[in-house]
């Protein structure tokens, strides 16, 4: 089986810089994918694409030196299963906000003895090559979210959850729960709450000695988070990269031409 370039790099301490995928293009895809990213994720919770979107996002990224995560809609064995039979090296669970949880999710992700995941990687036993069935266990990475208030009372609890590989911080859900929305959604926190809060889930898995990721949308913001700690950044999305570029492109034009720009809609990613 080829090996997970993401897991080898975490392990020699690099930072991995990730792109967020959430438009159901093949060919997008592969644009982002041939890029200088170490991995990317096809987002089937919120992203605007179906299981046939995904799959072809996979077949068309395959070519390009990137480790392909899915975040999948919710902790649900045959969402999760169904990703890793397409070809998916990693799985991005939300939501995830206790050890039973936690464990359940990495029940789902493993074969028999260490899980219950059901035999049948048609695609992945093509892609991976030969020595799946053998290796699967080992080079699948099984990432949780913390999202929420919740998730960070069971903290350390979620953290040693054996056979988990990493936490993926949601900074927009967690900033919703931990303060009631008052401080609203989004990335790139900048708030001392918000800060002291993203801090403590990467301290925690550094005592754990699994990976940390964050949700970011900035390589300004990416780099101060490696400069924390963090393993792995998100540093913009598809969507985000196609509004900001379309939006500077008409803005300007507009500025030359001495017309007032219209405010473009942004991205949530």
């Amino acid at each position: 089986m080829k090996q997970n370039k993401l897991k080898q790099k975490w392990a020699s301490n690099q930072p991995t810089l990730n792109a967020w995928l959430a438009i159901g293009n093949a060919f997008s895809a592969e644009l982002v994918a041939s890029q200088a990213f170490d991995s990317i994720v096809i987002d089937g919770q919120h992203g605007v694409l179906a299981y046939n979107d995904m799959l072809s996002m996979l077949q068309s990224t395959a070519a390009y030196d990137v480790t392909p995560l899915v975040r999948v809609p919710w902790l649900e064995p045959g969402a999760i299963m169904r990703a890793m039979d397409a070809g998916a090296y990693g799985i991005i669970c939300p939501m995830v906000n206790t050890r039973a949880q936690a464990e359940e999710l990495v029940s789902y992700m493993r074969y028999a003895p260490l899980g219950g995941r059901s035999f049948g990687p048609f695609r992945a036993g093509v892609s991976a090559g030969p020595g799946y069935a053998d290796e699967a266990n080992e080079q699948i990475l099984c990432i949780a979210m913390v999202e929420t208030a919740e998730a960070m009372d069971n903290l350390d609890d979620i953290v040693s959850t054996p056979g988990l590989d990493a936490i993926y911080v949601g900074p927009s859900d967690l900033s919703l729960s931990l303060t009631n929305g008052r401080l609203g959604a989004g990335s790139d926190r900048q708030e001392p709450e918000m800060i002291e809060a993203i801090k403590k889930v990467l301290s925690a898995c550094k005592s754990a000695n699994i990976a940390a990721c964050l949700h970011c949308d900035s390589p300004e913001y990416s780099a101060l988070a490696f400069e924390w700690g963090f393993n792995l950044c998100t540093i913009g999305s598809d969507v985000g990269y196609l509004a900001k570029a379309a939006g500077a492109s008409a803005g300007k034009t507009r500025e030359l031409l001495g017309q007032a720009s219209a405010e473009g809609t942004g991205s949530a990613y």
